[in-house]
Parts: C-alpha cells; structure tokens; sequence
C-alpha cells in the first residue's frame, strides 16, 4: 500500500465519525530512524472535531477514533496522535 493510498484509507473510514473539522498529517518524516518506523511503518497526526464526540470524555473519543483504524495498528500506522478541537 502507498503512503497516499493509507492516508486515502484512514480518512474515509474517519468520515463514518462525519467529522465538522478534518486534518490528518503525515509525521514520518519526523521519526526517521526511530524503531517503530522500522519496515516502512506511518507516524500521523490526526486533527479532528466531530458532533458524535459530545458528552464523551477524551478516552471514549479516541476509542471512537481507534475502532476504525485498529487493524492498522501498529503497521502500516505505527502511531497516531490525536487533537480533539
């Protein structure tokens, strides 16, 4: 799979979330020789907002989140931080 093919990937399974506010960027380049880049593994930065995170604390929110990407842990995403806005 492609970097842009990933990227592709993750944000249409986010848009199930139907997100008001959507920015997914990509830090690999920031983690360059770190072990879990190791084998071509993605680091992402994910930036989001999203009706369906009201009245959630910040765990349930980004349960929400990892339950659509959880297959792609912890390859071809190594690591994804998230930024509820």
């Amino acid at each position: 799979m492609t970097k842009q093919e990933l990227i592709d990937l993750i944000t249409q399974r986010l848009q199930t979330l139907t997100p008001s506010y959507f920015d997914l960027v990509d830090e690999s380049h920031l983690h360059a020789g770190h072990a879990g880049a190791q084998g071509g593994a993605s680091h992402f930065r994910l930036i989001i907002s999203s009706d369906q995170f009201d009245s959630l604390n910040t765990v349930a929110k980004h349960r929400l989140i990892y339950q659509q990407v959880q297959d792609l842990m912890p390859h071809p995403i190594h690591a994804l931080a998230i930024e509820i806005v």
